[in-house]
């Protein structure tokens, strides 16, 4: 066996050992060099990279952002308030169909969240459920306000008659074609997902087209059901705002920071005696008060 001779040295190593003595000195002088650490160097960059902070407003700048705010929200308040009263004095149709477009629309944006989970599943056939729910219950829910309110024109004519005499069975064969579509379109692996968007859906028609109905009955039974409460809604609204933005001091809840106690107050005071000075009103209308016939 051959032994290995001593005190040889290979030129690898002598490199390596050459490399790291050189990158020793390298640093050691650029620190003697820079006349600073590379704590130091650090520490400096740092303090160069810090945020700066910002001043804040003047009580100027402050004063013309919200008064551009009042003004903003005053001229789209005001843009609002002239479509509802122009609407709402056009007569009962047009506000039946402002309900229904808005009732629509809502859906829409309900039923947008549990879609964009169909499209990444590649359920192409969730969407058209969703829309063909939503048709079946307006046709069950509008025809029987129809045939309640103008059945003194549905029942004489020879085309309505049979739609209003057998209009609740008609809509439960529609839910049956929709629900055994639903079956059909149940796919392996989906069928937890499917079964929460077909309840997702079924709820939002009851908190959203059955509600829209509600508000149609009572377009129907009088105006004044459909513009009193809504009227309120506006007005408290509105001087929450006006009250809180003049008297506002006292935090009303930390979830909502600009809401303030003086502007629940005022708006709650205001709210009440406009209440009051619009039912003495609408009372003594007959197109507030006469249900449609």
């Amino acid at each position: 066996m051959v032994r290995p001779k001593r005190g040889v040295r290979f030129p690898h190593s002598n490199g390596q050992n050459s490399g790291s003595e050189g990158r020793r000195s390298s640093i050691s002088d650029a620190s003697e060099d820079g006349g600073a650490s590379p704590t130091k160097v650090r520490a400096r960059a740092q303090s160069q990279l810090a945020p700066v902070e910002e001043k804040p407003p003047s009580p100027e700048e402050e004063y013309q952002k919200k008064k551009a705010n009042f003004i903003t929200r005053t001229f789209w308040t005001m843009c609002m308030l002239a479509l509802f009263f122009s609407a709402l004095f056009i007569g009962h149709l047009y506000i039946i169909i402002i309900v229904t477009a808005i009732q629509i629309i809502t859906f829409k944006e309900v039923i947008a969240i549990a879609n964009v989970s169909s499209r990444a599943r590649s359920l192409r056939s969730t969407k058209s459920l969703n829309w063909y729910w939503l048709a079946t219950t307006m046709y069950f829910l509008y025809g029987e306000s129809v045939i309640y309110y103008f059945k003194h024109i549905v029942l004489v004519d020879k085309v309505l008659l049979p739609l209003a005499t057998h209009h609740r069975f008609i809509s439960f064969i529609l839910y049956v074609f929709g629900f055994v579509f639903f079956v059909a379109s149940l796919q392996a692996g989906h069928y937890k997902f499917q079964f929460t968007n077909f309840a997702w859906t079924h709820m939002a028609l009851y908190l959203i087209v059955v509600q829209a109905h509600f508000i149609m009955n009572n377009v129907f039974e009088g105006m004044i059901w459909f513009f009193l409460p809504a009227a309120l809604v506006i007005t408290n609204d509105i001087f929450a705002y006006i009250c809180g933005i003049t008297f506002g001091r006292t935090q009303l809840i930390k979830l909502s920071p600009k809401k303030t106690v003086e502007g629940f107050v005022g708006a709650w005071i205001t709210t009440v005696i406009l209440g009051a000075i619009l039912v003495n009103l609408m009372s003594r209308s007959k197109y507030f008060i006469c249900p449609v016939n």
